[in-house]
């Protein structure tokens, strides 16, 4: 049976390459390729410029209301066809249905409903000098382009294109080349709401894609959502033409569990910061530090409830709670770590092997792992795996576990868990992570900046202040006397 070949997505509709380049996108959970997908060659490169550059032209004089008005329009299209792109989302990333079903595409919408919203609020400032006045007004910065990961493909092309069309600009996204479809999707309900052709442009490609995106200097602004060592790449190539650029990247986030802690809800916030979308988050509390006093509560009753409750197969299936990694590749990858794991002299609890579910037999699955007897200095407890891989420390001293919490070039997220008042936000305050959570673990409203400290990332997502790294302030000064003049 012949596979569907989708094209890149410019200027309102499809647009065919010049190359005749394509590559195919599998389904994680059955390592059977589902579609393929034309590469953005230079042609439709030049393409995705004019169109962004003719809708920009065209978005950017409309009002903020005039613009909310479109943007909800979206919202309701991609609430109305949740099921639809829940089941693109599961078939492109592995993750399950349960999961895509009320987080994915509703999270998306949740992000566009509250920048349409925020739109007309954006004001500029005026202010007296002497007799005469200045005033300021917030402009969009014009092109934007936005590169996405395969964890969360719709949300996050939701994240980057939210903010940046309420605020007026054209975007010209790149999903990742493992999972494409999403966004297409997404260009075809903003079309459809109203939004102008040319204003939000889909490019499809891998690293190459990305680089020409961070290169041009048609482009004002880059929103990159990825690991750290490509964020790093793409700082560096932002720099050529001196780009705003915002970065969400990669994290080993702690979790600290003190002795008050209610162990249960600890256990269900480990759970869940570590084999949701079987892993694949970077806010993940992959560090969990527990205080002596109840370790062997917490790991006993952790034991229990992943050999019990973790069900592991076909994504599809509404029972299935545990889906399928990204690619074998990945998979491989993180089988590697828990190799290392073992060899370091860390003690597999549970886990530490692949899995092949009668209705997912080739899959790209690895069972939920958790390693205890774990040290500061082991190559699990140091580097990000992206997999469902957990490593339990032990600590006795508050001061002494911020110190080895804190130990880290990366500082994304971070979780306290304690029904003193006091000592959590205390612990908190000190801990160097830009998302944190109190008795949590996980929650991102709309409302909430998103963004990491140290190597994790530079500017946020979300939240009242992204809208203003969507515009910039221009400054009139206006003049209502003579002016003083020695010539």
């Amino acid at each position: 049976m012949t596979k569907p070949v989708y094209q890149n997505f410019i200027n309102g509709q499809f647009l065919g390459n010049q190359s005749g380049a394509t590559f195919a996108v599998k389904n994680p959970a059955t390592d059977e390729v589902i579609y393929h997908v034309e590469v953005a060659d230079e042609y439709i490169q030049n393409a995705a410029i004019k169109s962004a550059e003719k809708g920009f032209a065209h978005w950017s004089t409309l009002t903020p209301i005039e613009r909310s008005r479109i943007l909800l329009k979206a919202v309701n299209l991609l609430r109305t066809r949740n099921d639809e792109l829940a089941k693109i989302e599961v078939l492109d990333t592995g993750k399950p249905w349960q999961e895509a079903e009320c987080v994915d595409v509703q999270t998306g919408a949740d992000v566009i409903e509250y920048y349409a919203g925020l739109a007309p609020s954006q004001v500029g400032q005026q202010q007296m000098v002497a007799e005469d006045f200045y005033y300021t007004r917030k402009e969009p910065l014009g092109i934007c382009a936005g590169i996405g990961a395969w964890n969360y493909p719709l949300q996050i092309a939701c994240w980057k294109s939210g903010p940046a069309l309420a605020a007026g600009n054209a975007l010209i996204f790149k999903p990742s080349e493992e999972t494409p479809l999403g966004a297409i999707k997404l260009a075809e309900i903003y079309i459809e709401a109203g939004v102008p052709a040319g204003v939000f442009n889909v490019v499809q490609g891998a690293a190459e894609v990305g680089q020409w995106l961070t290169h041009s200097p048609d482009i004002a602004k880059v929103s990159f959502t990825g690991e750290v060592g490509t964020g790093k790449k793409v700082v560096a190539s932002a720099a050529s033409s001196l780009k705003e650029v915002t970065m969400e990247l990669g994290g080993k986030s702690p979790l600290l569990v003190f002795d008050d802690a209610d162990v249960s809800q600890a256990v269900s916030a480990a759970m869940l910061g570590n084999f949701y979308t079987q892993g694949e988050v970077c806010t993940n509390c992959t560090r969990i530090y527990l205080h002596k006093s109840i370790y062997q509560q917490f790991i006993e009753e952790l034991k229990t409830r992943t050999e019990q409750n973790v069900i592991a197969g076909d994504p599809l299936d509404p029972k299935v709670n545990f889906g399928a990694l990204i690619s074998k590749k990945h998979q491989d990858l993180v089988m590697s770590y828990i190799d290392k794991g073992i060899a370091q002299g860390a003690t597999l609890l549970t886990g530490g092997k692949t899995l092949s579910p009668e209705s997912a037999p080739n899959g790209y699955f690895v069972a939920p792992t958790v390693f205890i007897d774990c040290s500061d200095d082991m190559t699990i407890v140091k580097e990000e795996i992206f997999g469902p891989v957990m490593s339990v420390l032990v600590f006795e001293d508050e001061e002494d576990v911020i110190q080895r919490a804190n130990d880290t070039h990366l500082g994304l997220a971070a979780g306290v868990f304690s029904q003193d008042i006091k000592r959590a936000h205390r612990v908190i305050h000190k801990l160097q992570a830009g998302i944190c959570w109190i008795n949590s673990y996980g929650n991102s409203p709309a409302e909430m900046p998103v963004g990491g400290y140290k190597q994790s990332g530079i500017g946020r997502e979300n939240g009242i202040e992204t809208l203003d790294h969507y515009t910039q302030t221009k400054s009139i000064y206006v003049g209502m006397g003579n002016i003083e003049s020695p010539f």
